[in-house]
């Protein structure tokens, strides 16, 4: 595990190799975090690949860059492959040398042995730059599923990437303003979006994809895509079998590890499932972490307890109570972009106390959109009665009624719900900000400078590539290429990382996932009950109150907080004059929102926290710059023009400079 930087510039001859050198050096230093053990770096021909690394497997050997036999090709690499003794197996027999045994060497001769359809052979989760000095070709790949990130950006012709995007702001050839669309979209679903940044001119790679950069030429294609066929006819007991198998060689292989290593465990299906796992695959007692809270309804350690006593885990845990507040800034140091979800509250504290005991620790995440494990897939009843005896004319007639009725009337939300349709509603369940509020949230100008319609046809056009399939199928893929990778996945990351922990996701396997979108849809959802196949897998090995609780997810009291101990730090935060005077947001409608969550008229705890901690990213990336003057950490000033890059226009206003520019595509 480690975190990777680096940049490429079109002429390998009119670069200063020092400059370049310490620039490089600069963009690693700022994620020291992600990788404490060892640093390395590759300058020469006009790139720069370098790398702080989580020393995982081969501890002493595995030093990054790697590069084949006659050094014609490098590669840094943040992640794990978990295929690869089997590859390094195979390659060998066709006549490659190897001079260490870290994983990392197997992509160097795969990408010899069979070119850019190497990276297809990978099992594992990965952020990949493959430098290939012959054709002076840059590759970028990210993992299949979005498990470990990958940025990027382009500056007259060159390429700057980096695992995090304070990398890419430390190479000081951009000057960080606000991109307006994604601004949107954060709003409206709690992150950004899967192919752009809250920073104009700052993309993410998406999963599954590779990026070649040659001679200021990027090329962008994917090279898996989530199987569009649900092509299983077994039956039910002979899928419960073979999902056994896959999920129990899921787990296997994702313990390699030289390392100490344990398991997030919250006491849900998933998470408990991968512990039992964990605990048949293993000679030794598994380390176990778990996060609680005061507050009864959103504590789940009774259930882990349960769980780690039925496995005999070495179990630790930690109540999280409302001074949690207290890390908010280095949540923000440590996400670069807003990030609207607060369960990254408790994530932050379970990667702590695990920190303490291990290096590695796997998780259960991914179940839930593999498998169906949200309400939000199983019909609501007032809604499924409302089709039932209105059907489309009553969709129609709700449609036309409910925009002529006044705020805060019962039965207008349910009106303009059942108005849609599917995919409509679907939309709205995962809102916060819904687009018809957006005009009165968002100023003129701000409103103006953004993209709705271009991100309404983005969402559409993930399901347009399901449409074939049922309606609930179509959810779960929706799930699994947005929220999954850009919320579930991003937090995780970051807040392992943070506390330099790596954070492995056995149901995420690449084996794991193309089976689950092989299963018809009725496997998974059938009448009331969810994760249908997966709790017969679980059945074998938890304890029958485990399949049966409640399902309660990984949510944190704000609603109690923000009306009690918190109350100050929310006012102060969003009538503040700075708040309110870059010209974002209407102040009548935030004060209308803060006001009916304060008088306990409505719960909107999560809309505030996504207001609070947009503000505070805002003060921290565009009041103040990300990075210091351009002087690397080790002292010594920068001639960035002298290293490739074209000197960065400092004159720009950072408030109301709104770019929309579109992604690259």
């Amino acid at each position: 595990m480690c975190g990777i930087a680096g940049f490429v510039t079109r002429h390998d001859d009119s670069a200063d190799t020092q400059a370049q050198s310490l620039i490089v050096q600069k963009m690693c230093d700022v994620i020291r975090h992600r990788g404490p053990d060892d640093e390395g770096f590759f300058v020469g021909d006009g790139a720069a690949l370098g790398m702080r690394r989580l020393s995982i497997i081969d501890l002493s050997g595995g030093h990054q860059p790697i590069r084949n036999e006659d050094a014609s090709v490098w590669v840094v690499f943040n992640g794990e492959i978990y295929n690869y003794l089997e590859l390094r197996a195979e390659l060998i027999s066709r006549g490659h040398v190897f001079y260490t045994e870290t994983d990392t060497e197997t992509i160097v001769h795969a990408y010899e042995e069979w070119g850019e359809e190497g990276f297809s052979r990978l099992r594992g989760m990965f952020g990949i730059a493959l430098w290939d000095r012959r054709t002076r070709t840059l590759l970028l790949a990210r993992d299949r599923v979005g498990i470990k990130p990958l940025h990027f950006a382009e500056v007259d012709g060159a390429l700057i990437f980096g695992s995090e995007i304070k990398s890419i702001l430390a190479s000081e050839t951009i000057e960080p303003h606000l991109d307006a669309a994604s601004l949107e979209h954060y709003l409206a679903f709690l992150y950004t979006p899967r192919d752009a940044s809250m920073f104009s001119g700052i993309q993410k790679l998406p999963p599954g994809h590779l990026l070649r950069w040659n001679d200021g030429r990027v090329a962008i294609r994917p090279y898996w895509r989530i199987p569009e066929t649900e092509s299983f006819t077994g039956t039910l007991d002979e899928a419960t079998a073979s999902l056994e198998t896959l999920l129990s060689d899921a787990v296997r292989s994702h313990l390699v590890s030289d390392v100490p290593l344990g398991a997030l465990l919250s006491g849900g299906v998933d998470s408990s499932l991968v512990v039992g796992l964990m605990a048949k695959a293993s000679p030794r007692a598994i380390k176990t972490f778990s996060i609680g809270f005061d507050e009864p309804a959103f504590d789940e350690l009774d259930a882990a307890r349960r769980v780690a006593r039925e496995f005999g885990t070495d179990h630790h845990e930690m109540v999280v109570r409302p001074n949690a507040i207290e890390i908010v800034d280095r949540l923000v140091d440590h996400f670069d972009e807003p990030f609207g979800d607060s369960s990254a509250i408790p994530t932050w504290y379970v990667s702590q106390i695990a920190r303490r005991h291990v290096t590695v620790v796997l998780s259960g995440d991914g179940g839930d959109e593999l498998f169906g494990g949200y309400d939000r897939y199983l019909p609501h009843p007032r809604v499924a009665s409302f089709d039932a005896v209105a059907g489309g004319f009553g969709r129609h007639a709700a449609a036309r009624v409910w925009p002529l009725l006044p705020h805060g009337l019962k039965g207008k939300n349910f009106l303009r719900h059942v108005a849609q349709d599917p995919r409509g509603r679907y939309i709205e369940s995962l809102s916060f900000f819904r687009s018809d509020e957006m005009p009165d949230l968002l100023t003129r100008d701000m409103y103006d400078s953004g993209r709705l319609a271009e991100r309404s046809k983005a969402i559409q056009d993930v399901f347009n590539r399901h449409a074939s399939l049922s309606w609930p199928s179509q959810m779960m893929r929706f799930d699994l290429e947005t929220y999954l990778p850009e919320d579930i996945l991003t937090k995780v990351d970051r807040m392992s990382m943070a506390h330099s922990i790596e954070s492995r996701v056995p149901l995420l396997d690449h084996h794991v996932v193309t089976f689950a979108a092989s299963l018809p849809s009725h496997m998974k959802l059938q009448g009331g009950e969810r994760k249908r196949v997966l709790k017969r897998v679980a059945a074998s090995v938890l304890p029958a109150e485990i399949l049966t609780r409640r399902k309660q997810g990984f949510a944190v009291p704000l609603d109690t907080w923000f009306r009690s101990s918190l109350r100050e730090f929310v006012v102060d935060t969003l009538q503040s004059r700075l708040t309110r005077q870059r010209g974002y947001f209407q102040p009548r409608f935030i004060d209308r929102v803060l006001g009916e969550h304060l008088s306990g008229q409505r719960d909107h705890s999560l809309r505030l926290w996504q207001l609070v901690m947009f503000e505070l990213w805002h003060r921290r990336y565009l009041d103040h710059s990300a990075t210091s003057p351009a002087t690397n950490a080790r002292g010594t000033s920068l001639p960035l023009s002298r290293a490739g890059f074209p000197e960065k226009d400092k004159s720009s206003p950072r408030q109301l400079d709104f770019a929309s520019s579109a992604p690259h595509s």
